[in-house]
């Protein structure tokens, strides 16, 4: 049996490990053959497959980023694309596909299966918004990386007594703001889930200033006003129809300045978030949706993504795993409010 495997969207902490996992236990437990596709479903639109085995797998367990690459191509969106996608899969005689990413990646891999193409889905976002498990790979990873940045700028900000915005990701969840935050300290977190009142931040700020304390703000790049709309610099789409976002905190920051008359500054994380070596709970996630994946693969049980159910590794059908984003819950965010302001 020869096993295609690939990742899509953007690059995430444990893609690798992920990798190397379905490899290692297809090859040596299974006695399967890989492929591995190039850039995500841009590859196989233009049919760039390569030779994937143990020895190419060797080393990359703590490796960043894709060893396959990745793109946030969409085939819906190019002309013949199904076509285009099963001419490759047939010309490299793929059995199977594994198809490792997050809510659009998935998203594609749902209507593929519906259109007959054998596939196993894996979930991977730093944003962990993958409804169906309990949490992605790469999530661990980004929040471990923000709440550092937070410690560090908690210096800096009582240095110069001044407010400090933090940008993290978070597109339609606040996933990474709540953890990072409330790990961090953080004196206000603004999620996408809950749109803010900029005067009752401004008034939180303003208290901390009173008790001669410098105030971080963390805030989720989707997060929106309660009276306005999302704060955008670049308004232009990808092929999945997101907009690029970025700009609230910078817009956070003036607010805070002109409406409290204290010196307020961003620092926007942006794709630090999601670089570099994948944490150890990361890694063993990835490690062990790997494993399952192929076991899925193995049993011919097709359009089902594995994930994690506290601790168990478990099948979920494709559809149901993709048909809405995870949120953060109202009353997990109302947990923490004591410490706001």
């Amino acid at each position: 049996m020869r096993v295609g495997v690939l990742t899509g969207g953007g690059d995430c902490p444990g893609l690798n490990a992920v990798i190397r996992s379905i490899v290692r236990k297809g090859v040596q437990e299974y006695g399967f053959d890989f492929v591995g596709v190039r850039d995500g479903w841009l590859g196989l639109l233009r049919g760039e497959v390569i030779p994937l085995d143990i020895p190419r797998v060797r080393g990359i367990l703590p490796r960043g980023g894709t060893i396959l690459g990745s793109s946030r191509t969409n085939p819906f969106k190019h002309e013949d694309g199904l076509l285009r996608v099963r001419d490759t899969l047939a010309t490299h005689d793929v059995d199977a596909l594994v198809v490792i990413g997050g809510e659009d990646t998935l998203g594609v891999a749902t209507e593929l299966s519906r259109r007959g193409i054998p596939l196993v889905g894996v979930p991977k976002t730093i944003d962990n918004d993958v409804s169906g498990t309990d949490y992605t790979f790469g999530f661990d990873t980004a929040v471990g990386i923000a709440t550092e940045a937070i410690d560090r700028l908690h210096t800096t900000a009582e240095s110069h007594m001044r407010a400090l915005v933090v940008e993290v990701m978070g597109r339609h969840s606040g996933w990474i703001a709540l953890h990072a935050g409330v790990a961090g300290g953080a004196n206000v977190i603004l999620i996408p889930e809950r749109p803010f009142d900029i005067d009752q931040v401004c008034e939180q700020v303003k208290n901390r200033f009173k008790i001669n304390y410098a105030p971080i703000v963390v805030v989720a790049e989707g997060a929106v006003p309660k009276e306005g709309q999302m704060v955008l610099k670049d308004k232009s789409l990808d092929e999945f129809g997101h907009v690029r976002l970025s700009g609230i905190g910078e817009w956070l920051a003036q607010e805070i300045s002109e409406r409290t008359g204290k010196d307020a500054r961003t620092t926007v994380l942006g794709h630090i978030q999601r670089g570099g070596t994948p944490s150890a709970f990361d890694r063993w996630l990835a490690t062990r949706f790997g494993l399952h994946a192929i076991d899925a693969v193995k049993d011919g049980d097709l359009g089902v993504m594995v994930a994690l159910r506290g601790t168990l590794v478990v099948r979920v059908p494709l559809d149901d795993a993709t048909a809405r984003n995870k949120v953060v819950d109202p009353s997990l965010y109302d947990e923490f409010e004591v410490f706001f302001g």
